[in-house]
């Protein structure tokens, strides 16, 4: 898929005018990456399907989702938490135990004007958990097991888990079927054939 492919795809699910942001948004990465090295230098230029469409794609597995927010953990360069917040008009909380990156989160919400970002700097298991989120990320965290130990409390039987994963997903699936229960199901990602994204709904403790 071109750049050019990426961005359209976009553009005609959301608008020109989320699509701007979005540019603004890539333009203030790929600006910062030298100070703060937030994407590999070999994916800059294809940011728009390595990172933008790639964070992108989630947000149609989320449709389904209820009342709540969407909770990012570990949102590190935003992804996919800021471009959630870009697509949709949901509240999304970004989760980001480091300092530099989470002040940086809270700049470019800022910046580009999304007054439904809310940002911790925090360890997810630190975070007060006040009521059940609608939708949980995780891109690039840990493996599906962890995820769901760390992050369940957050979650309900409605809760929606949307975690992209590589060649691993298979694996790490059947891993953490040892210890959780729920629905889960792996949809393709349309910017890599050797990766995927769990979709899990009603995770609980076996």
């Amino acid at each position: 898929m071109t750049e050019e492919e990426a961005r359209d795809w976009i553009a005609t699910r959301y608008g020109e005018a989320r699509t701007a942001t979005l540019v603004r948004f890539a333009d203030r990465i790929v600006a910062e990456t030298v100070n703060q090295n937030l994407i590999a230098a070999s994916t800059i230029e294809s940011i728009w399907e390595r990172h933008l469409l790639d964070s992108a794609q989630l947000v149609p597995l989320a449709a389904e989702a209820g009342d709540g927010d969407w909770i990012d953990i570990g949102s590190g360069a935003g992804f996919p938490g800021i471009v959630a917040a870009i697509l949709t008009d949901r509240r999304v909380v970004l989760v980001e135990p480091r300092g530099r990156r989470a002040t940086l989160l809270a700049e470019m919400a800022s910046d580009l004007g999304l007054t439904n970002v809310v940002v911790h700097q925090a360890k997810i298991e630190r975070l007060a958990s006040d009521r059940p989120a609608a939708v949980i990320s995780a891109r690039a965290v840990a493996r599906l097991a962890a995820l769901f130990a760390i992050g369940h409390r957050h979650g309900d039987g409605d809760t929606i888990w949307l975690l992209p994963k590589g060649r691993s997903a298979a694996e790490e699936l059947a891993e953490a079927k040892a210890d959780w229960r729920g629905m889960f199901h792996v949809e393709q990602s349309i910017t890599d054939p050797t990766s995927s994204i769990v979709v899990a709904k009603g995770v609980r403790q076996a």
